[in-house]
């Protein structure tokens, strides 16, 4: 991510955390204070992806989106996952049968 979306992606959460709509001109006022030259298209960018959202929302529901997605395709990946642990049982009884043969790290 180079300097520019940085500071227009945080240009966007102070205007969200004062609960301002996010624009463009908005966004270039805030990254031009901050002494950070930004080009043109990148504000128009980001006031088009946050118009109509609600970034407060958006930043409390990324945790529970994330955990959301495994237990949806836990189910139909739970019987793939038995049967790995299956097969590495047999690799795991091969590993201790060479401890039993006297070849060990510290010998």
């Amino acid at each position: 991510m180079s300097i520019a979306e940085k500071a227009t992606a945080l240009a966007a959460l102070i205007l969200a955390d004062d609960n301002v709509e996010i624009t463009a001109d908005k966004l270039e006022a805030i990254t031009k204070a901050a002494g950070v030259s930004v080009e043109p298209i990148y504000f128009s960018l980001f006031a088009k992806a946050f118009d109509g959202v609600n970034v407060a929302d958006l930043l409390t529901n990324v945790g529970s989106a994330a955990a959301a997605a495994p237990a949806a395709g836990g189910a139909a990946a739970g019987g793939a996952a038995e049967e790995a642990a299956e097969e590495e049982k047999p690799a795991e009884e091969e590993e201790e049968s060479d401890d039993d043969m006297g070849f060990g790290l510290f010998d």
